[in-house]
């Protein structure tokens, strides 16, 4: 049997300093790990042609480096990276700020993948500082990415991969909290497949399936609380007490007088 208070600390991906920050947003043990659900998604699962893409928009495209990255120097503090790429349909400028290291990342007629927000006018269309990697590779791109509420000590490719790793490590050996006949009666998925999917989704039809389970979890739960702290009260509670001495017939004439 897994167990879940094992402290985070010994999860792959965590060290010393990593473990401060987990304990910083509340994550304390494996259980609170893979319990730290994401705030929301990233639809990166399927590219667009870039001359599709609307002004405003983020989104994934896929292209070819037309150019060498170019590098502009504005002042002491600020360098501007642009790389011009293109699919079959249209051409987009890709720009960068003070970003040194992408001048070793893209090799002219590459295929590569780019999310980001888009701005586009009647002469050009434009992509700020993207999420990138080769066309082959699907780490950050290609699936839905789930976004998680962090602080700046720990990105979210860092907190994703350790979440990751803490559900591989549970994966399969979760026990199952709710009957079967439950979860065939309300159409529920079990509670591996429910912590695999609320983080990493394969489509969001299973997002839905997860969290349809997840909620009806907590508020069975919330619902079984209330339920015997109903019946508690009502065990413990101490009726009127009526002195035998009293009769009905009393009563009833000192009101007809």
């Amino acid at each position: 049997m897994i167990d879940l208070l094992k402290d985070v600390k010994y999860i792959k991906g965590v060290g010393p300093e990593r473990v401060k920050s987990l304990n910083k947003i509340g994550i304390f043990t494996l259980e609170d790990l893979i319990t730290y659900y994401p705030r929301a998604y990233e639809d990166r699962s399927k590219a667009k042609k870039i001359s599709e893409v609307a002004h405003g928009e983020e989104c994934l495209i896929e292209a070819v480096c037309v150019s060498k990255l170019s590098e502009i120097r504005i002042r002491k503090n600020m360098t501007i990276y642009k790389l011009i790429v293109r699919d079959e349909t249209a051409t987009c400028e890709i720009t960068w700020f003070n970003m040194s290291y992408l001048k070793t990342k893209f090799k002219l007629g590459n295929k590569y993948k780019f999310f980001g927000k888009v701005k586009r006018n009647v002469s050009k269309i434009e992509m700020n500082s993207p999420i990138f990697e080769e066309a082959e590779n699907s780490n950050n791109t290609g699936k839905i990415i789930p976004i998680y509420s962090s602080i700046h000590e720990i990105s979210q490719n860092v907190l994703k991969k350790i979440v990751d790793n803490g559900i591989k490590y549970v994966y399969g050996n979760l026990e199952e909290t709710l009957p079967d006949d439950l979860l065939k009666e309300y159409n529920l998925i079990d509670i591996n497949r429910a912590i695999k999917n609320i983080h990493f989704p394969e489509n969001f039809e299973e997002y839905s399936k997860a969290r349809k389970r997840l909620v009806f979890e907590e508020l069975l739960i919330l619902q079984l609380a209330l339920l015997n702290l109903k019946n508690s009260y009502m065990v413990d509670e101490k009726g009127i007490a009526f002195s035998k001495n009293v009769h009905m017939s009393d009563a009833i004439n000192r009101v007809a007088i």
